[in-house]
């Protein structure tokens, strides 16, 4: 009896070193792919497609919503929001949808409360994300180590995006909505754009190479005495659309006409030649790639269903992967303490 045992416990400790493996050494997709998040069959799922939209395939299987898909920076891990264990959290899964773990063992306790908006470092051993208390109106980015329980204050502000060196995180910040980079090391801030009023620049997406920003503004003027909370004038939120601009701010440039619904969520191609973004077409959301040089842009969804159809887009191509993985160590121990 006392050998079935150690065979039963030996066994049992194959299978979860095998499936912490599976976690660390999951395979990155060999050619490009595109992650977004459809609504296709009643609830919010993360799918997977090639740049060209074909071979749309689901990756979460579950009746709560999953959302908001990014790659890690070698695509060997998604991070993404799932509602699945009653509050909105971060969760990591390997590419072809399987080994879905939750990042933090600490819950969420107050109501109203949940993690948000995921960015990678560079190097694949941190994240950023949005802490929200919507029900305060409070947003807080946070930083974390992965593998690790402590959270760490950054900013208040939302739509968190990583510098391909590192340095800085690109965001929103909420007192005037003007696009900022903040040093992650020592905290220096400083605006992109030089106007002076309330921004509404949101969601960045940087260039490969650090040197372009990518995001969703409506840049016409918005009246003088305007605040954050204030209702906005009738059709201001249509004509918010895509822009471009250096890091310095210089350069600016708008990529999609304000003609038609609002265009949101921009990202760029890892080669920076094209750029995803989501708008409405036919009362549905879809996604469209843009190429930048020459102006052509392509439907790459087209299923509708409900009116938040298909979003929140992420671009991985091998070509462009960085060299990095996540520590074993600082993953394994966790999530197997996380499943006792």
């Amino acid at each position: 009896m006392r050998e079935k045992r150690l065979f039963v416990l030996c066994a049992l400790s194959v299978v979860m070193l095998c499936t912490n493996i599976c976690a660390v050494f999951a395979k990155a997709p060999t050619t490009p792919k595109i992650l977004f998040t459809s609504a296709r069959d009643g609830n919010r799922e993360v799918y997977i497609m090639n740049p060209d939209g074909s071979e749309q395939v689901r990756l979460t299987q579950h009746p709560e919503n999953d959302m908001n898909a990014v790659w890690s920076p070698t695509g060997e891990q998604i991070l993404f929001i799932s509602d699945r264990d009653g509050k909105r959290d971060l969760y990591l899964m390997n590419p072809d949808g399987s080994n879905i773990r939750r990042i933090f063992k600490n819950e969420l306790k107050r109501n109203f409360t949940y993690r948000d908006d995921p960015t990678w470092s560079p190097d694949g051993k941190q994240i950023a994300y949005t802490h929200i208390n919507w029900d305060k109106d409070i947003y807080a980015i946070h930083i974390a180590n992965l593998g690790e329980q402590e959270e760490n204050f950054l900013a208040n502000g939302l739509h968190p995006a990583w510098s391909p060196d590192g340095a800085e995180i690109a965001y929103t910040p909420l007192e005037d909505g003007r696009m900022t980079l903040i040093n992650v090391r020592t905290g220096a801030q400083k605006r992109i754009l030089p106007r002076k009023e309330w921004g509404g620049q949101m969601s960045p997406s940087w260039s490969a190479m650090g040197d372009k920003l990518a995001f969703s503004w409506n840049n016409n003027r918005l009246p003088p005495d305007f605040k954050r909370g204030d209702k906005l004038p009738d059709g201001w939120t249509d004509k918010r659309t895509i822009y471009i601009a250096n890091r310095d701010g210089t350069g600016l440039e708008q990529l999609v006409g304000e003609a038609g619904p609002m265009a949101s969520t921009p990202k760029l191609s890892p080669n920076g030649k094209e750029l995803l973004y989501t708008q409405e077409i036919k009362g549905f959301l879809q996604i469209f790639k843009l190429d930048i040089s020459s102006g052509v842009r392509t439907q790459l969804t087209h299923i509708g269903g409900v009116f938040q159809a298909n979003a929140g887009e992420d671009w991985f191509d091998p070509a462009y992967a960085l060299p990095v993985s996540p520590q074993p160590q600082l993953l394994t121990t966790t999530w197997g303490q996380q499943k006792k």
